[in-house]
This record gives structure tokens, C-alpha cells and sequence, in this order.
């Protein structure tokens, strides 16, 4: 007997997995035969509201399999957050569509998000049950080991300084890399994945949001890796920070691009690479008595959507994820939850996709471990060993005289 119909949105910063997230709900609730239709939310609540929804329900497995293969948000994305008016507007598009099942997928501010709109319903009495599903390439949601997005986001940073580092060597100077992370500087750490033991390889400095930056150190540590190796790469987090926590990018603009979520943007702007590589040619410069040759790259959204580059674990996990939601869902035990991923104890790598309230990683942050952070400029060899590499999987191997 059918129970509704469902609804799966993607919301937030896209990644080269969440399309894998959505395609694992799809082929759940197909083989489920538990809805009548599975309605894609065309921009995520944006469209709810305008019940504008891309009809997934008969989409062949070929036709999956491709839209699971590539990157970014197949349904397209928001960053809106609703308040009760909006929450509204969408159990009004949900009473006409007869949807019983939401599914969204997203980091800190979609869980949330997530949260608002399965509690409004319990309150308003609308028979809905919701599941948050884990997508965020910072990998900064609490209780999760790690998060869908993060593992290929991280691969494509590491192979990326792989071949900078190369540049860097080819001809000397001081670079720096600005990476995504606003509160948690896994992404930023997973720089350093690709460097090969005793070959002097970059990233030399690594800087993450979890310890406050100091300009002089910074200079300072810059001046010790430039003297031992005639060359320095470095990798920074967006969103580090001075003691204070004053964002360090806020000190270049008087006013600052604020998103939907009240979060000041950092991945939109050169901005903070600019201010660090200027900082670098007067301090050091000026202390050396010479005129150094310093350059600065934005990744920015390139370490989000990319085709081709994905870590085979990160996309399996993160079709496991969707599958799951929507086993839960269908169980009818809880009307909401969300999908954590934890790694099991032992020897090996494996995970177990397990249901939690959303209430409980739902705008909360996780960070980097401060056991994996060197003199606050470095990462430890066991951040990549044990945690990371069964993450990523096998990189390039690279070699130099």
C-alpha cells in the first residue's frame, strides 16, 4: 500500500560524491515500492516552494549510473534556511505533492536546515518523516569519522600539491595555497598526503584553523624552511584566525560578504592569499635584504566539483549513505534522523552507516584533533596513515633526481 510520495533535495556547497548520495536514495526507494513518486527538489527548498521538482521516479539504472559519476548537485542547490513562514510555505507544497518522505543532503547548516523543517512538521502536525543524509567536503560534522565529499576533496588537494610541489622545485620561490576550511582544517591538512619520505617535499608549512595564526611565526617559520631548502610551499586553511578570533581575511576589507547563513565568505575572493603573500615580500623580504619571488593560488570551488579524480571509497560511502537513509526512513521507527558514518574499532578499514538525531550533529562543528597538529605548522605522519589514506585510496607516484 503506498505511503506517499518522497523528496530528496541537495543543499549547500556541492561535491564530486552527492550526486552518488542521491542516486543510493533513488534506488532504494524504487526498489522499496513503498512511494508512488520520487520527486527531486529542483534547487533544494528554493524549488519546494515553487513546487518546482524534477520527477525521478522511472529514471532507468544506466541514466542513474551517470548522473552518480558526475560532479557537483544534479538537482542544483541552495543555501537558504527557513524560518516559519518559509517552513510554511513548504508543508503547503508537500500537502499538494502528498509528500511523507524528505531526504536532504548537506553539511552543518543543511542538517540544520533539516532539523527546522521535521521539527515545524512534528508541531504542525504534518505527517512527515525526515532524514538529513552527511555531504560535506570539510568534513566538519560531529560524531561522523568522516563525511561524503571529503575523501575525493581530499585526494584532489593532495594530487594537486603533488604537482605543485614539482612547480615549486622547478623554480624556487615561496607559494602559497589557500584551501578550503572555514572551522576544520582536514582538508587543508590532506595537503600533505602526497609527499614522499625523505624527498624534502611540500607542503613545508601547513596552517589550519584549529590554531591561532600569528603573523610573526609565520614569517619566522617561512624564513627557517626558505634558508634549509631555497623554497617554501605552503598550504592555508580560508578560515584561519588570530588569538582573538578574528578571522584573518577581515582585516583586509572593511566589509565583509556575509551568505544566507550569516557566514562571512571566504571561498568567493583571493583576498586572504593576496594579504599573506604581500605580508611574506615586505616582512621577509625586508629581513633578508632581497627580493623574493612569492606567488598565491585560490583552489576554491575546484576542490568541490571536479570530474574523474573522485576516490572510489568516498563515492561507494556516499552511496551507501542515501540507501541507507532511506532504509531507516522506511522502517517508520523514527519520523527524522540522520545517517552517521563511524569507523569500525580494530585492525582494517570499515564503516558502519548509522542512524543518529539530527538534533545531534545539526549545526555543530567537528575539528581537526590537535594530536595530528605539529608546532602549529605542520601535520602529524600518522593523520595520513591511519586516518586519511583508506579515505582517499592510491595517489600518482612521482619521483625527481
Amino acid at each position: 500500500m503506498s505511503l506517499g510520495n518522497a523528496v530528496i533535495g541537495q543543499s549547500g556547497g556541492p561535491t564530486a560524491v552527492i550526486n552518488q548520495s542521491l542516486v543510493g536514495a533513488v534506488e532504494a526507494l524504487q526498489a522499496s515500492g513503498r512511494v508512488n513518486k520520487i520527486l527531486g527538489a529542483h534547487h533544494a527548498v528554493s524549488g519546494i516552494v515553487q513546487d518546482d521538482y524534477i520527477d525521478l521516479t522511472d529514471r532507468t539504472p544506466d541514466f542513474l549510473e551517470r548522473i552518480a559519476n558526475t560532479p557537483s548537485s544534479a538537482l542544483g542547490s541552495s543555501r537558504d534556511k527557513p524560518d516559519a513562514a518559509y517552513c510554511k510555505r513548504i508543508f503547503e507544497s508537500f500537502a499538494r505533492q502528498d509528500v511523507r518522505y524528505f531526504f536532504y543532503a548537506g553539511g552543518n547548516d543543511s542538517s540544520d536546515t533539516c532539523r527546522i523543517i521535521a521539527e515545524m512538521a512534528a508541531d504542525s502536525g504534518y505527517d512527515l518523516t525526515a532524514y538529513h543524509i552527511p555531504k560535506t567536503i570539510d568534513n566538519d560534522l560531529v560524531v561522523n569519522d568522516h563525511t561524503p565529499g571529503f575523501g575525493s576533496a581530499a585526494k584532489f588537494v593532495a594530487q594537486a600539491f603533488m604537482g605543485d610541489d614539482r612547480d615549486n622545485a622547478a623554480l624556487p620561490g615561496i607559494k602559497i595555497n589557500i584551501l578550503m576550511g572555514r572551522h576544520a582544517g582536514f582538508l587543508t591538512a590532506a595537503a600533505g598526503l602526497g609527499r614522499r619520505q625523505g624527498k624534502n617535499d611540500g607542503p613545508h608549512l601547513i596552517y589550519v584553523p584549529e590554531v591561532a595564526f600569528d603573523e610573526d611565526t609565520f614569517i619566522n617559520d617561512i624564513e627557517r624552511v626558505y634558508k634549509e631548502h631555497g623554497r617554501c610551499l605552503i598550504a592555508v586553511s580560508e578560515g584561519i584566525h588570530d588569538k582573538d578570533g578574528n578571522a584573518i581575511i577581515t582585516k583586509l576589507m572593511d566589509e565583509v560578504e556575509k551568505d544566507d547563513h550569516g557566514n562571512v565568505q571566504l571561498s568567493g575572493t583571493g583576498a586572504l592569499g593576496d594579504l599573506l603573500a604581500d605580508l611574506v615580500k615586505d616582512k621577509l623580504g625586508s629581513r633578508l635584504g632581497q627580493k623574493l619571488r612569492v606567488r598565491a593560488d585560490t583552489y576554491g570551488y575546484l576542490q568541490r566539483s571536479f570530474a574523474g579524480v573522485a576516490s572510489e571509497v568516498d563515492q561507494h560511502e556516499a552511496r551507501q549513505c542515501g540507501r541507507v537513509a532511506v532504509e531507516h526512513a522506511l522502517k517508520g521507527e523514527h519520523k527524522s534522523g540522520s545517517i552517521a558514518m563511524v569507523r569500525k574499532p580494530g585492525g582494517g578499514y570499515d564503516i558502519d552507516y548509522k542512524r543518529i538525531e539530527i538534533s545531534d550533529v545539526a549545526a555543530k562543528t567537528q575539528h581537526l584533533d590537535l594530536k595530528y597538529i605539529v608546532d602549529g605548522c605542520d601535520i602529524t605522519p600518522a593523520f595520513y596513515s591511519d586516518y586519511l589514506a583508506p579515505i582517499v585510496g592510491d595517489l600518482p607516484v612521482v619521483e625527481s633526481f
